[in-house]
Order: structure tokens, then sequence, then C-alpha cells
């Protein structure tokens, strides 16, 4: 699972703050840290300190417009998902939050299967995004000390593989790129890696699949996509072929482990 930053809810109405509690810890983002605040000036300085993946905020603030507190968060986070929530069912105030850059715009009571549809919307947005940001993180230092060395043109092709693996590969594609015809790539390739290129490059997409598996929500079929995988029907037979499960039932026997 990636954890999120949180939820910060700025609303003086201590019902709906209520009622958005209750909704989040009875639902599947339970573990969603929530913070509350009644006003734009205090939304601010927890904003600024905890830095929440999501801001609830009433376009009725007593100190401020709640429109005007919203494009502030966005200055600060471009990142942050705002929902704006409000009793006035206007059209122009739906425009204005939607040109302002706020992901939602709920009507007071807030009706549970909205708000909770919503949350899945951006939190598989969120997750998506997390995931991305892990992985391009975790390989950045591939891509810094990436050369060719041709004096090594195996060790260079998997770093290559390395850093290129969500995107479509081929043997010949490589082999050029160190400069060596394709008979011979394959060749030291399974000389050195102990692998053929087609056996390391799905083992290394595996690996790497594994890991969202583990960590994320995401649908199998994204992350197939994300891993370099032309279909999820490919990425689910050689999952099953190495691991013998499928992907999800994988991820099930993680969840298992981790909650047993």
């Amino acid at each position: 699972m990636v954890f999120l930053a949180g939820l910060l809810i700025v609303d003086d109405d201590i019902e709906t703050r209520q009622a958005v509690r209750s909704i989040i810890q009875g639902s599947p983002f339970s573990d969603l840290p929530i913070w509350e605040e009644e006003t734009a000036e205090k939304g601010m300085e927890r904003l600024k300190d905890k830095q929440p993946s999501f801001l609830l905020l009433d376009l009725s603030l007593p100190d401020m417009d709640g429109i005007a507190l919203g494009k502030k968060a966005l200055d600060i986070d471009p990142e942050i998902h705002v929902i704006a929530v409000t009793h006035l069912q206007m059209f122009q105030t739906v425009q204005v939050c939607i040109n302002a850059g706020f992901s939602a715009y709920l009507l007071k009571p807030l009706s549970k299967g909205e708000l909770l549809q919503i949350f899945a919307r951006l939190h598989t947005a969120e997750l998506l995004q997390a995931s991305i940001t892990h992985l391009n993180n975790k390989d950045q230092h591939i891509g810094e000390v990436l050369e060719k060395d041709l004096g090594n043109p195996i060790q260079t092709a998997i770093k290559y593989i390395q850093l290129n693996y969500h995107k479509p590969l081929h043997l010949k594609e490589v082999a050029d790129m160190v400069y060596l015809s394709p008979s011979h790539f394959s060749r030291l390739f399974k000389e050195e890696a102990g692998l053929t290129f087609i056996e390391y490059l799905t083992d290394y997409r595996l690996d790497k699949s594994k890991h969202l598996l583990r960590m994320t929500s995401m649908p199998i079929e994204v992350i197939a996509s994300m891993t370099g995988f032309a279909s999820s029907a490919y990425f689910s037979t050689s999952f099953k072929r190495k691991e013998g499960q499928t992907p999800s039932e994988y991820r099930q026997m993680c969840s298992f482990s981790t909650t047993g």
C-alpha cells in the first residue's frame, strides 16, 4: 500500500466535518490521516505543516472565500486534490472551481456514495503517480551513470534495460545501441547474464510488477502497462509461469502476510 499524506477538512460546520470523518473511517480509506480546521487561516497553517494529499473545503468560510483558499493551496502544492463543498447549487460557482483546478465539487448534505466515489478516483490517481515517482526515483541513478562503455557492452545493455524496461524493447534495438550484431549480442548476453535477452527483460519487468502489486491497489492491466508488458494477458501468463500463481493471487498472499 502506498501511504498518502492525508486529508485536511476546512469547514466551520462541525456536522459536515464529523460526517466526512465518519464516511472515510468506515471505508477502504480508513488509514488516511484526517485533520480538521474551522477557518482558512488555521487551514493554511495546517496545510503547510502536514502537506496533505487532499483538501476538502467549504466555499463559505468565516474568514476567507473558499475558492481563494483552494487557489492558495494549489499555489503551495499544485498536486493537491481540492474538493469543494457547498449548499449552493450554482453552475457559475462550479465553473469557477473547475477553472481554478479543483478536483471535485459536492453539494451539502454530503452523499456517502458520491464522496467515496470521488476518493476512489483521486486515490487511484494518487497511487499511480506515487508509484511512477517511486520507480523513477529508484532508477534515476541509472540514467545518471549510463554511458556507452564499448569495452563492456553487455553491462551497458543491462543498464539500458533497467532504465527503459517500461518501454517496448527489442533485441536489435539494444544490440544496435552497443554496436553489435543481433546474433553476436544475443550470444554474449547469454554468456554474461546467464539468461537470454528476453528472459532477463521479462524477469526484470516481473520484479518491478511485484513491487507494484505489493505496494499499490492499481488494476492489473495498469501494472502490466506500466512495466512494459504488451497486454495484461501476457503479463499474467508470464507472472504465473515464473511465480506459480497469478498476479491477483500474489497480491492477495502479500496482503494476508501483512495483516496476519
